[in-house]
């Protein structure tokens, strides 16, 4: 399988990367209503509108192509290339006045990621993983070594890692690192990827919170699949194990089988 991405696609992305931050900046820290979904995750107006904004840049460019999205559902999800979005994975973050949430955005290839945008619209920093290259605002960067997991910073989402099926595996992880630290949402992918952490589990991930963050680890040098060591499709389990030494991923998923 190709993975490479035309240049016309991330061209695309990033004009749909700007509209939504241009849609996102104002409402962050102000009073904005909450809106509960039926699994009771928080959505606002800005995550909604943002989305839109996006969704219509890709039905002007390329109405061929696909859109599964968060907030506004899916369209032709059997075409060659789907683009996959969350306008803010984070919104807890978002409505809390935390600037660790970001707008993703993936394309991919018969259900294959081939770019990703992690874009951080208040911090005006832009990670863009495509064709053997991660981005930091137009700087190429990559992961760090880290030989051995007892040397290695673990962060995940929240301490619901903690409960559940997957309890006792993400507690033999949890037990196994040097350093740990919940929250940061999709914005510990980028610190993966620049070489300031190590090590990822999340669990209970859709499409579109995992999807982008795909290139973006691979293209900087580290692995990212679920929790077996499979690769990452639009088909995949919510689990997500990324890690910015190769090395250091075949150790956590033993621990994690």
């Amino acid at each position: 399988m190709n993975k490479d991405c035309p240049p016309e696609f991330i061209e695309l992305a990033h004009r749909m990367a700007d509209a939504a931050g241009d849609v996102i900046q104002p409402y962050f820290r102000q009073k904005i209503d909450i809106i509960g979904k039926a699994d009771s995750s928080p959505v606002t107006i800005a995550d909604r509108d943002a989305e839109m904004a996006m969704r219509n840049l890709i039905e002007v460019a390329f109405p061929d192509h696909g859109i599964i999205g968060e907030e506004h559902g899916d369209v032709r999800t059997d075409a060659e290339y789907v683009w996959v979005l969350d306008p803010i994975d984070g919104t807890l973050s978002f409505i809390s006045g935390s600037p660790t949430f970001g707008t993703l955005i993936a394309l991919t290839r018969n259900g294959i990621p081939v770019m990703g945008i992690l874009n951080q619209p208040i911090s005006n920093e832009r990670w863009v993983g495509a064709n053997g290259t991660t981005t930091l605002n137009s700087t190429p960067i990559s992961t760090r070594e880290c030989a051995h997991l007892s040397e290695a910073t673990l962060f995940a989402w929240g301490a619901e890692l903690m409960e559940g099926s997957h309890e006792q595996q993400f507690r033999n992880l949890y037990g196994a690192v040097k350093r740990k630290r919940f929250g940061y949402d999709c914005y510990a992918y980028g610190l993966l990827s620049l070489g300031f952490v190590d090590i990822i589990a999340d669990c209970d991930m859709k499409p579109f919170d995992y999807c982008a963050l795909v290139p973006i680890v691979e293209n900087a040098g580290g692995k990212i699949t679920d929790w077996g060591g499979n690769p990452l499709t639009l088909s995949n389990p919510g689990y997500v194990l990324a890690t910015g030494d190769i090395g250091l991923h075949s150790q956590a998923v033993k621990i994690l089988e």
